[in-house]
């Protein structure tokens, strides 16, 4: 079973029923007993980072989200949920995120391009990561007008190039993330988060 963290901000259905197609029971659920019990978890998000850590936080589940990472179990944050696992973000002020990863949301910056970044770019893969197996850097969907700085280069898996090499996807142990949204990106978002959800099977 994977748990498909609610807190109010989420594309929860599309999500749920991405894992599903892929043969895995999915529960959307902001239930902490629940999450704790998981084979694995995603941690989705449409919206603002301080909003998003605000209802997080009013759930109850920043600690949940905490204890399941510390767990060794594997979960994955999609867009904003990715952006919530790292330590801040300036997004309207400063906020602390979950730092499950070292690093900070930042604004995209420059002149000459459109923010908020959306469509469809190409990843290039980094680091070799169990995501992969099987995957080739094919296009995937990006709607984000921030995006992740992480601290430590080892974290970004895979980049795409938006003006600038800008952190795709990330990892850490049993911890990753994706800056786009797999359940909307074609075959190739599909056999990523499939991988994801193989590794929740180990």
């Amino acid at each position: 079973m994977i748990a498909i963290i609610d807190y109010g901000m989420g594309n929860l259905h599309s999500v749920s029923k991405a894992v599903e197609r892929l043969g895995f029971t999915a529960l959307v659920t902001s239930d902490k007993e629940q999450i704790a019990a998981a084979g694995g978890a995603i941690l989705p998000g449409v919206g603002a980072f301080g909003d998003a850590m605000a209802n997080l936080r009013a759930a109850g589940l920043i600690e949940a989200v905490k204890d399941f990472a510390a767990s060794g179990k594997p979960l994955l944050g999609i867009c904003l949920g990715m952006q919530l696992m790292f330590t801040e973000s300036e997004e309207h002020g400063r906020h602390e995120g979950l730092n499950l990863l070292p690093g900070e949301v930042v604004r995209f910056r420059g002149d000459g391009y459109k923010v908020p970044h959306m469509g469809w770019n190409r990843l290039a893969f980094q680091r070799d990561s169990a995501l992969f197996r099987g995957v080739e850097e094919g296009h995937v969907y990006f709607v984000h007008s921030y995006h992740v700085v992480p601290a430590r280069r080892e974290h970004v898996l895979a980049t795409t190039d938006y003006y600038q090499q800008v952190a795709a996807v990330v990892g850490a142990d049993n911890v990753y993330g994706m800056q786009f949204h797999p359940e909307k990106s074609g075959e190739t978002g599909m056999r990523l988060l499939g991988n994801f959800l193989a590794l929740c099977r180990q």
